[in-house]
């Protein structure tokens, strides 16, 4: 997969992640790799997961979630002047299965790509959006 450009990568990752393919989707990542999200999200998510095989968990739990996505879409993408690393902005449709809201977001990501797999995720999205369709406010909100 070395010679997959970050598009091909995030292509791939939109596929697994809409199959619902958590262990392909962790296969994507390197065995080192971080996703860190800016904001904090409702209770017990985490800012930040470390390495494949919490990544692989993760990806297990979010997409067993109620939160469930229904398609995304990278709608611009740019390259920074470091050749690994791509910024993405991203528009996202999901439904909460239990309650049948829905959720439009758009969010901001920065990735740095490595020989075909993704070694950090800077997830930029404002987490009011699923707080306010989940009903789950932050503590002091």
């Amino acid at each position: 997969m070395s010679s997959a450009t970050p598009a091909d990568v995030l292509a791939r990752r939109r596929h697994l992640t809409l199959s619902g393919d958590a262990d392909g989707l962790a296969d994507l990542f390197a065995p080192d790799a971080v996703i860190e999200f800016a904001f904090h999200g409702p209770p017990g998510t985490p800012v930040r997961v470390e390495g494949r095989e919490a990544i692989r968990e993760y990806s297990r739990h979010a997409m067993a979630s109620p939160l469930q996505l229904e398609d995304y879409e990278v709608a611009e993408l740019y390259q920074a002047q470091d050749p690994e690393v791509v910024i993405a902005e991203v528009r996202a449709k999901a439904i909460v299965t239990t309650t049948g809201r829905s959720l439009t977001a758009t969010s901001i990501q920065i990735l740095r790509i490595r020989e075909g797999h993704i070694v950090l995720w800077r997830d930029f999205a404002d987490p009011r959006l699923l707080e306010e369709v989940m009903g789950q406010p932050r503590p002091g909100s």
